[in-house]
């Protein structure tokens, strides 16, 4: 519902004239941090520098950080994935598809638990079909509506505690077996922030490491806990399949 100058910045990459929404949430499926109102051409960045900027914005709490997807940068406080390494469950599913290197494992168990981020998107999409469509109100009204309905959503999580309404599937049309090696939204950085960037991979990467030298082995054909990791990611499939979608857009 915007007019003139400002429908082109308004659209985003497929075209569509829609709103960009950053959120944050926990692993009960609640919401503790969401920002709407952004233009849908907006870079991921632009809306986190803005959360991290206000005076009730997003906070991390010491010594902790998010889990993030490929569209932001990789920090001390927001762990990425690796680029270029099969990342999503589903190229993890089925036999002989076990992580194998560090890159692999480190992106099968950050996808494993950043799931929830797409889960908790489609319960919000069944819980307020009016998602599904352009509202026909002003354009500041629908960027409350967003905040409003995620109230709601964590009302109902914590005094019904039941997921009454399930994940719909949806087309995934991010669905690709590899991380997109460019990234989207690549700035100008400073040489402080190239620097902080070089120390946040490393650590991203010692994570890595740590994790491939801790795993429990079986043999050669992969260790025993990357069985169970398959096995589990068949089941929890059958809930969530389809559900990886770039939720940025919505």
């Amino acid at each position: 519902m915007v007019k003139g100058r400002e429908v082109s910045s308004y659209c985003n990459r497929h075209g569509i004239q829609s709103q960009n929404v950053l959120a944050a949430c926990n692993l009960d499926l609640q919401f503790i941090y969401v920002l709407s109102g952004w233009e849908g051409s907006a870079y991921d960045s632009k809306l986190l520098n803005d959360a991290l900027s206000r005076r009730n914005g997003l906070e991390v709490p010491q010594g902790k950080y998010f889990l993030v997807d490929c569209g932001f940068a990789n920090r001390r406080q927001f762990l990425a994935p690796l680029r270029g390494v099969r990342y999503h469950l589903k190229d993890f599913g089925g036999q002989g598809r076990h992580p194998r290197n560090a890159s692999e494992l480190f992106n099968l168990r950050h996808a494993s638990l950043r799931n929830v981020i797409e889960r908790i998107f489609g319960i919000f999409k069944s819980q307020f079909t009016i998602f599904k469509t352009a509202p026909p109100f002003p354009y500041k009204t629908q960027a409350e509506l967003v905040l409003a309905c995620a109230g709601l959503h964590n009302f109902l999580r914590k005094e019904c505690c039941s997921d009454e309404f399930p994940v719909e599937p949806e087309n995934d049309s991010s669905s690709s077996s590899y991380l997109d090696m460019e990234d989207e939204n690549l700035e100008l950085l400073s040489q402080s922030q190239l620097r902080q960037r070089a120390e946040a991979n490393a650590w991203r990467l010692s994570i890595a490491e740590a994790m491939w030298r801790d795993r429990p082995r079986n043999g050669d054909n992969g260790s025993q806990e990357d069985n169970n990791e398959n096995e589990n990611i068949e089941e929890h499939m059958d809930d969530v399949d389809d559900d990886e979608e770039d939720y940025d857009d919505n």
